[in-house]
């Protein structure tokens, strides 16, 4: 029991250093970049975007380096899944979401299209090189349409101008994220093993919910203070970057097999990019009772994951 315990509180501390780190990350290269003269529109598509998703990058690419492709992958199949039903839903539940053409027919056709990628690419159980460097070249491409397009997420930027401070905040976010990660993984993994679940079953569902907790953070706030647009343009941002950039980084490090089960939670994935895209698509908005629809969906993942 006190085994138990001591991974427990592992891997809340974990979420916490992963959360505060990515805060720090994104405050201080936001404001670092503005003092070279980055525009926001760059700081946006690149530091923001990835300092949402750096919780994700640091527990699965840390996994995918120690030999773990089930949480390495699922962490990030059920961090997707977790922000789609539990954060977009919620937010939408809290107010009616509005959405903007362009969220999608670019963005949102972009997620459904990557998300059947990766069933086709999951369907032999295993992620390659190769696919994961085609994930990776996506992002690059999505990247460079926002860029030229000159229409970046929709995630707000930090403001303020750099100080002496800020290259010691970023080197401590950085470290913190990083050891937050490998501290995740291997707590949860210890989890696992003591509760008779397989890392895949950990991951898809504890981690990818620790690992949710910037992109929650950030949605809620947005919504509160009546920003819907960023609500809904941060998480399908986070959900591309991290299909794309972090699982394609992760496929290129190492060839990642995961559990037979895992089938499952990724056409769940797919089913709710289409899900959400078809609610965009009705009305311009995502409703009240759509958003309470997309939450009962994640409630149900969760059930059946660990009846299953």
């Amino acid at each position: 029991m006190g085994h138990f315990i001591l991974n427990l509180a592992l891997l809340v501390a974990s979420i916490l250093l992963l959360w505060k780190g990515a805060d720090w990350l994104v405050e201080s290269a936001a404001r670092i970049g503005r003092h070279f003269h980055i525009s926001d529109l760059v700081i946006g598509l690149t530091i923001v975007a990835f300092g949402t998703s750096a919780p994700e990058f640091a527990v699965t690419i840390s996994a995918a380096v120690a030999g773990k492709a089930d949480i390495s992958v699922g962490n990030i199949v059920g961090s997707n899944i977790f922000n789609l039903g539990f954060i977009l839903g919620g937010c939408a539940l809290f107010k009616a979401l509005p959405v903007q053409r362009i969220s999608v027919f670019r963005d949102g056709s972009l997620l459904v299209a990557t998300s059947l990628a990766i069933v086709l690419m999951l369907s032999d159980y295993h992620l390659s090189h190769m696919e994961g460097a085609i994930l990776f070249c996506g992002l690059i491409g999505y990247l460079a349409l926002l860029f030229f397009q000159k229409k970046g997420s929709t995630t707000e930027v930090p403001k303020g101008t750099a100080t002496w401070k800020d290259p010691l905040l970023l080197f401590l976010g950085i470290a913190t994220v990083v050891g937050g990660g490998a501290l995740l993984v291997e707590s949860a993994s210890e989890l696992a093993r003591l509760l008779g679940l397989s890392e895949w079953l950990i991951a898809v569902t504890i981690v990818a919910a620790g690992t949710s907790a910037p992109e929650l953070a950030t949605s809620l706030t947005a919504a509160a203070k009546g920003m819907h647009g960023m609500s809904l343009g941060n998480l399908i941002g986070s959900d591309l970057f991290n299909l794309m950039g972090v699982l394609g980084l992760a496929g290129l490090i190492r060839n990642l097999k995961v559990d037979t089960h895992s089938l499952s939670s990724v056409y769940m994935l797919l089913g709710m990019c289409v899900l959400v895209v078809f609610f965009m698509r009705t009305g311009w908005k995502i409703s009240r009772r759509e958003g309470l629809v997309l939450i009962m969906l994640g409630v149900l993942r969760w059930i059946l994951d660990f009846l299953c």
